[in-house]
């Protein structure tokens, strides 16, 4: 590592965790609030019907969209790493790769979009109303898809480099212009559903060109980069495995969220609808202490391509301090403060009434998850992403399997499984990294670099 690489290292204590952690808080914050005003705006419509097809567009979207989620963080993982080694022309490559994936990946989704939204749909099997209203959102917002995954990568780029106020302002560009334009074209020119979709699309458009500009301004190079570098083959495979891994994981975590949704759908519109609002109350918390997780990868992400136990195990251990006290606090805010949400978010008096009922799940689920959230951030700014997949792939199977044991108790079975499930990944998560961070810092003063086929673990 460079001697100014050195001095560019943030230092690991309480100070940094805040200000790596407080703009990704809030752009983290914002991100549910997509679904949310989604769901606000279409719920004062008064009709359950449309708040379910909100809730079931938004399942089939988080396995296309959300589904590679992997591109922001095995950017962000490759880019911190990448500072930590002083590697500027590496971390530009970091950039390149991804995008052209991004792109590519996105076209794929447009072009296979009719046999994506009848798998989606049909496996969700929700009322004749609430698929045909959710048709009308998906037709629209697929074209969104390469845009879509470009953010997630210039996300990751700025996250890796440590610039989580730049990856804040993008992400707040993206969500108060889906708002602007959500209730624009849903109440001013009255599209419904549809309008909804459109006004995500045109955000998606508005953040993709921001980003590209932010970059720009700080390096006009950013985009410059020697083909040989660009094709380096130990790079590509590192790149490959890691994102296989993470792609993996993230199936396994949709799919375990969408067969929540999937089961709430099969009590009706009115469950559907409540748990749907509920979701959106935990979503609220996950993601703001996804903050910290974020300042974990970026910490030790950069620790970790720096070769640095001592400062690797130290960011371990504050990101997870903050994680905990933040989740407890907001369990009990979410318990409190949970009828006005509800309340607020529709007028349908079945739905408040039923959601009223599981706020208690809602809000525990909050912390019971903030110790996954925290060493998802370590996992993946180390790349031990191998790990990471079979862990998530553990904890879905026992999450299943105690769902059968629960069903007899309903809707309350369902809420205990996935706080269940939530549980189980911190363990199992916990459990690998005790055994990997003695493996990779075998002494924790050492400084020496970690070769490239360690760091995937692929």
């Amino acid at each position: 590592m460079s001697e100014n690489n050195k001095l560019d290292a943030p230092q690991i204590n309480h100070a940094a965790v805040v200000r790596l952690a407080l703009p990704m808080v809030l752009a983290h914050l914002s991100t549910p609030l997509l679904g949310f005003v989604d769901a606000a705006v279409i719920g004062r419509l008064g009709e359950a019907y449309l708040l379910g097809a909100i809730a079931a567009a938004a399942v089939v979207f988080d396995f296309t969209f959300w589904g590679f989620g992997f591109l922001r963080m095995g950017t962000a993982s490759l880019a911190a790493q990448a500072l930590g080694r002083g590697d500027t022309m590496e971390g530009h490559a970091v950039l390149m790769r991804a995008m052209i994936m991004a792109v590519g990946l996105g076209l794929v989704l447009i072009v296979l979009q009719r046999p994506i939204a009848w798998i989606g749909f049909s496996l969700l099997a929700a009322s004749p109303a609430v698929t045909e209203a959710a048709r009308s959102y998906f037709d629209i917002r697929i074209w969104s898809a390469p845009v879509a995954l470009a953010n997630y990568v210039l996300l990751g780029v700025f996250i890796g480099r440590g610039k989580t106020g730049v990856a804040l302002g993008l992400q707040v560009l993206i969500n108060l212009s889906n708002i602007v334009f959500n209730i624009a074209l849903v109440y001013g020119l009255s599209l419904g559903v549809r309008g909804s979709a459109m006004g995500t699309l045109l955000a998606e458009i508005l953040g993709v060109c921001g980003g590209l500009i932010t970059l720009t301004l700080f390096d006009r190079h950013w985009f410059v980069v020697e083909a040989k570098i660009l094709k380096d083959r130990a790079r590509l495979v590192q790149m490959m495995a890691i994102n296989r891994d993470l792609m993996i994981r993230t199936a396994a975590l949709l799919f375990s969220y969408a067969f929540f949704t999937a089961q709430g759908a099969r009590g009706g519109d009115v469950v559907l609808a409540a748990n749907a609002v509920l979701m959106n109350l935990y979503l609220i918390g996950a993601f703001f202490l996804d903050g910290f997780a974020t300042a974990a990868q970026q910490l030790c992400g950069q620790a970790f391509g720096a070769g640095d136990g001592v400062r690797f195990r130290t960011a371990v251990r504050l990101t997870m301090l903050w994680c905990l006290g933040f989740s407890a606090c907001l369990s009990v805010a979410e318990f409190l403060g949970g009828h006005a949400f509800i309340s607020f978010v529709t007028t349908n008096e079945a739905v408040r009434e039923t959601a009223w009922t599981y706020i208690p799940y809602a809000a525990a689920a909050t912390f019971c998850g903030a110790a996954c959230f925290e060493l998802d951030g370590v996992f993946i700014g180390a790349a031990w992403t191998r790990d990471m997949r079979n862990m998530m792939l553990l904890s879905m199977v026992l999450y299943l399997l105690s769902f059968i044991l629960l069903k007899p108790f309903g809707n309350a079975g369902l809420w205990l499984a996935i706080l269940f499930f939530l549980s189980v990944r911190g363990a199992t998560l916990y459990w690998r990294y005790r055994h990997l961070v003695r493996e990779a810092f075998p002494a924790a003063q050492s400084a020496a670099p970690v070769p490239i086929a360690s760091a995937s673990r692929g």
